[in-house]
């Protein structure tokens, strides 16, 4: 297949472009070169940027398009002004967080989505922590309108190597360094995760077999605990479980400083239902291969030790102080 990738080069795109080529597929990657400039020679490399460039694109077709760097509705319709006729497929990487939080148990792709109206602004760009969903939401349904075949993959927490975001890849750190670790509670919080390269591997597959629709990029649900202790890989590791509200009392931004955790109003976005992706080929790898792979990663990268979110002289104060209000 003639495949289109509109990024490829970093993270997500980079492992599913990998997959892509792996596969035998003749890839084309569009890309500002800001990342991954020298990744993949055997890829046709396409340099600009998608906002101002994608003209570079006109005159030529492909089997399928996959974009996973479209952010805000206009981005996809500037994107159909070149691709609407010259793609088989568009394939939109979107997120869990298109979800309405209704506090359903089970949220199924054909759940309730965010919309314009979530955004106050309905030509709001600005890409924040709640405007993230429903944007993601809005490029969905431009999506649909401007293509005539069109595949939504919506994943969850995305980890795995060449996650420079540091959400898991601190876990996967500060469990390979050992000690007493500082935990946000509770421990039975629901959430979900997926490795980037079983992402890809299910996405380019939907993408082969000429998929169309939504599907969730997840596994099914684990615990924080759970997530947290099989990143455990020194001996002497241990988590200490703290209060989410005592850290917020000492200053602590616990959804930043303490990444994946999130606050109960948002358990509802943790519990989407994989069966419809498994039933569709997502095959998923053990976590515990995910935080190895992960943490040696990370050591390649030569970071100064435990360098994060919450450094160790500032966790060690936070549990002291915990500590200290217990007795």
């Amino acid at each position: 297949m003639r495949l289109l990738f509109i990024g490829g080069t970093s993270f997500v795109g980079r492992h599913m472009a990998a997959r892509a080529l792996y596969r035998g597929h003749d890839v084309t990657l569009f890309h500002r070169g800001e990342t991954g400039r020298d990744l993949f020679p055997e890829a046709r490399h396409v340099f600009g940027d998608r906002v101002r460039d994608l003209s570079l694109l006109s005159g030529e077709t492909w089997d399928a398009a996959v974009d996973v760097c479209a952010y805000v509705p206009r981005e996809i319709r500037q994107a159909a002004t070149v691709l609407s006729g010259a793609v088989g497929l568009f394939c939109y990487v979107s997120t869990t967080d298109v979800y309405e939080p209704t506090g359903a148990e089970t949220v199924l792709e054909s759940s309730p989505l965010r919309g314009g109206s979530d955004l106050g602004d309905p030509a709001a760009e600005d890409v924040t922590d709640e405007t993230y969903g429903p944007l993601k939401a809005v490029c969905e349904r431009e999506a649909e309108a401007a293509f005539s075949r069109v595949l939504i993959v919506r994943p969850t927490y995305v980890i795995g190597p060449f996650d420079s975001s540091d959400r898991f890849t601190y876990w996967a750190r500060r469990g390979a360094a050992g000690g007493e670790i500082l935990a946000p509670g509770p421990p039975d919080a629901p959430v979900q995760l997926i490795d980037a390269r079983d992402l890809a591997a299910f996405t380019i597959g939907l993408v082969e077999g000429g998929a169309t629709g939504a599907f969730n990029g997840v596994s099914p649900a684990i615990t924080f605990g759970e997530m947290l202790s099989t990143c455990l890989a020194a001996d002497d590791a241990a988590p200490t479980w703290v209060d989410a509200d005592f850290l917020r009392e000492n200053g602590v931004d616990v959804e930043d400083e303490l990444p994946i955790w999130g606050p109960p109003e948002g358990y509802g976005l943790s519990r989407c239902d994989a069966s419809k992706s498994i039933a569709n080929g997502l095959v998923l790898r053990p976590l515990a291969e995910t935080a190895h792979d992960t943490a040696a990663w990370d050591r390649e990268r030569g970071l100064p030790p435990l360098d994060g979110p919450l450094v160790p002289s500032r966790e060690k104060e936070l549990l002291d102080a915990w500590r200290a209000r217990a007795r």
